[in-house]
């Protein structure tokens, strides 16, 4: 929570304007604003995964909070805990559970986790006896039929879990009110994409990052939203671009990325590149696909996020076909792909990330690295020959 570099990220040309001078702060007012709703009755429930579906928890009369996980400063005290080759976003998250630094833990009245990775499994279980909570449990081969009824199956639980714990019901008619309302919410963050798509862009990386926590759905996001959307047009319409003509365009992928732990998107962006699209968890992937509005309203939901691409799937194509369609779309020349030290399953894959950029002539890059600052000036160096070997394909 510790107040970032209000420059970082943003070219000489274009100063950072007040709505991401606002969005880097912002979580001063989304406590504020949590505070208030629990003071006017409303209920918080704690998300940790892009599986969790934030549509039935809308629809049980309560508003989905992202809970923290991106800050170095909460690594040391998880490891008095943990073990310290485990990943960085695990220790953190469970280091501000255990320093009660997380305002949004503390608030909940109930979490929903899932069953990802093996170290969050074990975390989780570290933490259930502070607040109820639900662990959906993925199948792992999402290829086999019986694997999307399972999952549909964690779902219906997870729907009568927040009926009990939250005393309410969830109807099929709140439900779809909670479809549409996430569905406007990809939407409006699908469609900032339209400007970094284009030869000329309007918007860093690092303002993304910013932007690309605003998917818990609450209405302080909303005006967050709006705020952000009127100053992209406003600099296109100004033709003040984000980047310099000729900077490398850049597809990061791999383990989700926050304020807080993007040196590497920074790092590219200081080196002569512009970060145009990020695949992962933390980027688009959560976004291209939305809830079909018609049929059974909460296998509709089951279907959408049952559908993410994961590596904890085996196997994982849809990766590979997200992979494709960003690369048709916002044409990068270089490809990063960012592993958190300790998480296997992204570490593992990564040597079919490295086939499929080769297969399409980019450039590749994998960043294997942990919330610290030690290694900062060796990326450096390793960007920045990436970047000159993507200058001469980006030419051509």
């Amino acid at each position: 929570m510790s107040k970032r570099d209000q420059q970082a990220g943003a070219s000489d040309a274009t100063p950072q304007a007040p709505v991401f001078e606002r969005l880097e702060e912002s979580i001063l007012e989304e406590i504020a604003w949590a505070e208030a709703a629990r003071e006017r009755g409303e209920k918080l429930v704690g998300i940790y995964c892009e599986y969790a579906p934030r549509e039935l928890i809308l629809a049980a009369g309560a508003w989905p909070v992202c809970l923290c996980g991106f800050t170095p400063e909460m690594v040391a005290p998880a490891e008095e805990d943990l073990p310290a080759n485990l990943c960085p976003l695990i220790k953190s998250s469970y280091g501000y559970i255990k320093e009660r630094a997380c305002p949004f833990f503390e608030a909940a009245s109930a979490i929903v986790a899932e069953t990802t990775c093996d170290g969050k499994k074990k975390m989780f279980e570290m933490i259930a006896g502070r607040h109820p909570t639900f662990v959906l449990e993925l199948t792992q081969k999402p290829d086999e039929p019986r694997a999307f009824e399972h999952w549909l199956g964690e779902v219906r639980e997870l729907r009568r879990f927040l009926e009990r714990t939250l005393e309410t019901e969830i109807t099929d008619a709140r439900l779809r009110t909670a479809i549409a309302r996430m569905n406007r919410r990809r939407q409006q963050l699908l469609s900032l994409y339209d400007f970094t798509r284009a030869d000329e862009v309007y918007l860093t990386g690092t303002e993304r990052l910013l932007v690309n926590q605003r998917m818990a759905c609450t209405p302080l996001e909303d005006e967050l939203l709006a705020a952000v959307r009127a100053e992209l047009e406003r600099r296109r319409a100004a033709g003040r671009t984000a980047a310099p003509p000729g900077a490398v365009r850049v597809l990061l992928t791999g383990t989700p990325v926050g304020p807080g732990v993007d040196k590497v998107l920074r790092l590219a962006e200081e080196s002569g590149g512009i970060v145009v699209v990020q695949e992962s968890c933390s980027g688009a992937k959560p976004l291209v696909e939305d809830v079909d509005g018609a049929g059974d309203p909460l296998e509709a939901i089951a279907r959408k996020y049952f559908s993410l691409p994961c590596p904890c799937f085996s196997p994982n194509p849809g990766r590979f076909a997200l992979l494709d369609r960003l690369v048709a779309e916002f044409r990068p020349a270089a490809v990063i792909d960012l592993v958190w030290m300790a998480c296997h399953t992204y570490n593992i894959e990564s040597a079919q990330v490295r086939s499929w950029a080769q297969g399409r002539g980019l450039p590749f890059l994998k960043v294997e690295t942990d919330y610290s600052g030690s290694d900062t000036e060796q990326l450096r160096t390793r960007i920045g020959s990436l970047m000159e070997m993507a200058r001469g394909r980006q030419g051509r």
